[in-house]
């Protein structure tokens, strides 16, 4: 099936999964063709007040647009298919994945007005397909969602092995364990490169079973006395059914609340991959109509996120649903790097509500959806590859894989640990890494995307540290002398009437700064405004050890 020859160049192109955790995006290019491996989204981090969303750069796909052949999705998690409208909006590829992947991205098309253009080809784990002048293979992997595959690209120098999310569960609750013939069977043909899931590099053994939280939900579920709560990821499919089979055997009703829980739920039933027991779900209004030891409540909201259902619930700001005392809330998921005070917060507020939270991690209510060392090294050993790059990973953890990598067998000359924006190119078997191309952040906010930059998020963190004081002047422009003010407002800096002194001084500052530029003669309002910003900034850090955006606005007449 592969039309490129042995001398024909081989680039891998990370723009977004390394270094970091989310926005996953990987492309490559054979014979001048690209395909995208990913298109996700990264939640925003404290830093960045205001951001919605954070994508990846793509300025290199929209120059080199004509050559991009389509987008592969290997599953349907946000920070591997969140991204995919914005990317859609600027490049019109089709778009491969397995059913549910492709079911959850069609709810996302039709949120951004795109489900019309968009093309989308369902393809299944096992099958082959050609796309340009790639010849792609789907290998089946288990991970915390169903429907996920990793993908082999078969070149004449060797397969490039993408093997995104994934663990190897013996014992998954669908019954269909990874496809490890597949892997080995390129390991005896040849694995020019593999990239592999980096997120518990630093984990040593093996990750345990899906169908354990089963067995814990169902011993949690056997001995509850009032209402249970489960807070999950919406994603996690086999982790939703495994709560309502729980609550059926218990003869409990189960409402879902959380707008992306439904939302998902939905999806996966009508795609066969959710099979909700007859009479077990019920309407969340109707919930008050049962007795409380006789209900189960799967929400949104187990990494603490403020306006997700079960923060509602806690802060007593829900529409049907308060904490009582005697609930049992469990936390089923770990915290996302970033999310534990948030989560923490939230575990406190329902403990001090009365209810018995579960949530820590031995006590088996969560099971991760990433490989440990272990299954790393299986996976390594499989597929044998002559070059290996870690990916899906903060810093710490790529190196921790190349270790693993490395005590496999593979040189350490051929490990590669890899840059955003950083080219990596096989020629003949040799590789070598290019220069950099654009690449970097795009933040979303609200309908804007692109137009916060890291000015705009510097002015934010100002704003939010030591606020603002804005000096407003009239002036007679001809004349070149003040007419009224100035006068001075502050916003998040100090209380005006209990610091009077302050911001008199402040205006009488601003006043000699403005005069001092009228006896220069300099009628030019950029000097005067800069004027103005220098002298306050100087005086507020003296005085206050603070440093509020000043603001000088000066209105003509």
């Amino acid at each position: 099936m592969n039309c490129m020859n042995k001398e024909e160049k081989i680039r891998i192109l990370p723009l977004g999964g390394l270094g970091e955790i989310g926005k996953n995006m990987t492309v490559y290019e054979i014979g001048g063709d690209l395909v995208i491996v990913d298109a996700g989204v990264m939640f925003p981090e404290d830093d960045m007040p205001g951001v919605d969303l954070v994508i990846p750069d793509i300025t290199y796909l929209v120059e080199n647009a004509h050559r991009v052949k389509a987008i592969i999705l290997t599953h349907g998690h946000e920070d591997h298919i969140g991204g995919v409208p914005f990317v859609l909006r600027q490049l019109n590829v089709p778009v491969y994945g397995t059913k549910l992947t492709l079911g959850l991205l069609r709810v996302k098309l039709i949120e951004h007005g795109l489900e019309r253009s968009a093309v989308l080809h369902e393809i299944s784990p096992g099958q082959r397909i050609k796309v340009g002048r790639f010849d792609v293979e789907f290998i089946h992997v288990n991970h915390s969602i169903a429907g996920v595959v990793a993908v082999a690209f078969h070149t004449p120098m060797g397969a490039i092995v993408h093997c995104s999310d994934f663990k190897f569960d013996q014992t998954p609750y669908d019954g269909k364990v990874a496809d490890l013939y597949a892997f080995a069977q390129l390991g005896q043909d040849g694995v020019l490169c593999l990239l592999s899931d980096s997120t518990n590099a630093e984990r040593p053994g093996y990750t345990a079973s899906e169908r354990t939280v089963g067995e814990t939900f169902q011993s949690i579920f056997s001995r509850a006395k009032g209402r249970i709560l489960v807070a999950t990821f919406a994603s996690n499919v086999h982790r939703i059914q495994q709560i309502f089979d729980a609550a059926a055997r218990e003869g409990r009703h189960v409402s879902i609340t959380g707008r992306s829980m439904i939302r998902t739920i939905e999806v996966a039933s009508e795609l066969g991959y959710l099979d909700i027991p007859d009479g077990v779900l019920v309407e969340l209004e109707d919930l008050n109509k049962l007795d409380k030891d006789k209900t189960v409540i799967i929400t949104t909201g187990s990494q603490g996120e403020p306006m997700a259902a079960l923060s509602r619930m806690a802060m007593a700001e829900h529409h049907h649903i308060s904490i009582a005392p005697g609930d049992t809330v469990i936390i089923s998921a770990s915290p996302i790097p970033g999310n534990e005070k948030s989560v923490g917060r939230i575990i406190n507020q329902l403990f001090k509500e009365g209810a018995n939270v579960v949530y820590e991690p031995h006590l088996g209510v969560h099971t991760s959806g990433h490989a440990q060392q272990e299954e790393l090294k299986l996976l390594l050993n499989l597929c044998k590859p002559k070059y290996f790059m870690p990916i899906h990973g903060e810093h710490r953890m790529l190196l921790k894989h190349a270790e693993l990598a490395e005590a496999t067998g593979v040189p350490k000359d051929n490990i590669i640990i890899g840059e955003i924006g950083l080219p990596v190119e096989f020629t003949g078997q040799q590789m070598r890494i290019k220069e950099r191309v654009v690449s970097g952040q795009v933040f979303v906010d609200g309908l804007g995307v692109g137009d916060v930059g890291n000015i705009v998020l510097r002015d934010r963190r100002q704003l939010s540290t030591d606020g603002i004081v804005v000096v407003v002047v009239t002036m007679n422009k001809s004349a070149n002398k003040v007419v009224a003010g100035p006068d001075v407002v502050s916003r998040g800096f100090v209380y005006v009437r209990e610091s009077e002194e302050l911001m008199e001084e402040v205006r009488h500052r601003a006043k000699e700064a403005i005069e001092g530029c009228i006896l220069q003669n300099n009628t030019d309002w950029g000097a005067i405004k800069g004027a103005v910003r220098d002298s306050l900034s100087r005086y507020v850090w003296e005085k206050t050890k603070r440093r509020p955006m000043i603001l000088p606005i000066i209105t003509e007449i």
